[in-house]
């Protein structure tokens, strides 16, 4: 099994961006680099599932011995996880790019504040300030959630 499920979630491959004195937040640059790390990101994850596809056909035996036949269904397992975490986090760049087409990307969905370019570059599918966003979490762990 190759190593790049650690790497297939990454979407640090990006120049951050230059902030200019007075420029208008979410402004049409601002989108554009936001709507290029979002689908570059997607692009990577959706690349790493053909690859997982590939791979396990590829990998695919009828071991004799139940060792190497549990370690492989194992391997794959794994693969799979990790895959399925990925399909969710390409369903919320997909929601991401949603809110970029409806003009709402980059404002808190909770307060309506300015969340950040730095804090969409750290997570661009960020969907809360960080104050709201740690409000909930200080929330759900009052709740045992």
């Amino acid at each position: 099994m190759d190593n790049k499920a650690s790497s297939s979630s990454s979407y640090t491959d990006f120049t951050p961006y230059e902030l200019k004195d007075g420029e208008e937040y979410m402004n049409d640059a601002q989108v554009e680099h936001f709507r290029s790390i979002l689908l570059n990101w997607k692009r990577s994850l959706m690349e790493e599932v053909d690859r997982t596809v590939h791979h396990m056909q590829d990998e695919a035996a009828n071991f004799p011995d139940p060792t190497d036949r549990a370690t492989q269904e194992s391997e794959f397992s794994l693969e799979l996880r990790t895959r399925d975490r990925e399909r969710k986090l390409i369903r919320k760049i997909d929601s991401s790019l949603r809110r970029i087409d409806d003009h709402d990307f980059g404002f808190c969905e909770s307060c309506g504040a300015d969340i950040g370019i730095r804090r969409l570059e750290a997570r661009p599918t960020a969907e809360m300030c960080v104050d709201c966003k740690s409000l909930e979490e200080i929330r759900e762990r009052q709740l045992g959630r």
